[in-house]
């Protein structure tokens, strides 16, 4: 269906396809494209995504992908009553070794000079709505799990857990708020293109592609702790050299203002990764998903206190001058 529909609307016939991780690619007359169902995606958000992806193209970066024009010259085209959008790349090699720190400076960089208001998919200063939202929904499971009585050793765990993970979260939002009440922002912290969970392979393995349905509107530092976070989950114990040269590379392009620093200090102490258990554990409908997030659970409690050390050495492991800025760092971890 997919030839069918690069045939029919766009007059491509796919030589190659392949699926990179992320999605199916088609190699056609020496470019890479990829078809994106858009049926539930509102027409502003389309709108938006197009409008950032010609920017960051205009701005010299050759590995956004660009919308595609059918036959007819629409960008939408509508195939067995489904909506679709096709976006074209150059197939060009992911950075090499180090530099992805840099790159993703560059990126920032190029965002940031996008002079339109976004809306539909901004994100800038809505990280207490989010967590607090977040918070509330992992009460009420919470809740009516002791009022049921656990029915299992995940459940039990749960309840158990909960009220450290629900202390690490509101040091997070209120870390968050005491940053917003202290401290200036530079010209650097106004909003830019980023991602919504920015990792080692999210611009891929094979080809480098900065694809725009990946993309928010926020603040650079969500970009950096997500791939921090993603790191320590990783290689806990020899990720640090990483650490260091990831951020380093990125100072070459955006030095990090103290405001910065701790807004992404505050994303960091929120445990994204507990809540991610906790919430996959009851929309998956396979037992045998829930055994993996439930040993998935037991690892993260069986190291709660690596990650606290990881999270009170965090502004010395990145070498941030914190009494210089006058910087605080959080007491009981």
């Amino acid at each position: 269906m997919s030839s069918e529909l690069l045939m029919n609307h766009f007059g491509l016939r796919p030589e190659r396809t392949f699926f990179d991780g992320t999605m199916n690619r088609y190699m056609a007359g020496g470019s890479l494209y990829s078809i994106v169902g858009v049926s539930n995606t509102e027409q502003e958000t389309l709108v938006e995504i197009y409008k950032l992806s010609e920017h960051l193209s205009a701005q010299g970066d050759r590995y956004t992908s660009r919308f595609v024009q059918s036959n007819e010259g629409k960008f939408l085209v509508t195939e067995g009553e489904k909506d679709f959008v096709v976006l074209r790349n150059e197939p060009l090699s992911p950075p090499e070794g180090n530099a992805l720190g840099r790159k993703l400076g560059k990126f920032h960089f190029r965002g940031r000079l996008y002079e339109e208001k976004v809306e539909k998919i901004n994100r800038m200063g809505q990280w207490k709505m989010l967590w607090e939202r977040r918070l509330s929904q992992l009460e009420k499971a919470y809740y009516q799990v002791i009022q049921d009585q656990p029915v299992d050793e995940f459940e039990e765990r749960f309840v158990e857990s909960y009220p450290y993970y629900t202390a690490l979260a509101e040091n997070a939002i209120q870390y968050l708020v005491d940053t917003e009440l202290d401290e200036d922002p530079d010209v650097a912290d106004a909003g830019t293109v980023c991602h919504e969970r920015f990792g080692q392979n999210t611009w891929g393995t094979e080809n480098c592609i900065h694809f725009p349905f990946q993309w928010v509107f926020d603040h650079s530092t969500r970009d950096l702790a997500e791939w921090l976070r993603e790191k320590y989950f990783e290689k806990s114990q020899t990720f640090h050299p990483e650490l260091q040269e990831f951020i380093r590379e990125y100072e070459k392009i955006n030095p990090l203002s103290p405001f910065a620093w701790r807004l992404m200090y505050s994303r960091l102490l929120f445990p994204l990764h507990y809540f991610e258990c906790i919430e996959e554990y009851y929309i998956s409908t396979s037992e045998q998903q829930k055994k993996l997030v439930e040993d998935q659970l037991n690892v993260h409690l069986r190291n709660s206190g690596q990650y606290e050390s990881f999270l009170a050495d965090f502004y010395h492991m990145s070498e941030v001058p914190v009494k210089k800025w006058g910087i605080p760092v959080i007491d009981w971890l």
